[in-house]
């Protein structure tokens, strides 16, 4: 995806003390960043990105 479609998303943004990450959705990609490193993007499937949530929440990242 190039820097001009990257702008274009709307980025949702969720801080905890003082980290932010910030998730956008279009179509079937889930993309992922850091508000202090906006370059660096991480894209998903909706299907990854749902996987990932339910690990959260069950707290398989919970020693991390």
């Amino acid at each position: 995806m190039g820097q001009g479609s990257v702008d274009r998303l709307t980025w949702n943004k969720r801080c905890d003390s003082g980290a932010c990450v910030e998730v956008a959705v279009r179509d079937e990609a889930v993309f992922v960043r850091s508000s202090a490193n906006p370059e660096a993007i991480t894209t998903f499937t909706r299907a990854e990105w749902q996987d990932f949530l339910s690990s959260a929440k069950e707290g398989l990242f919970d020693d991390f």
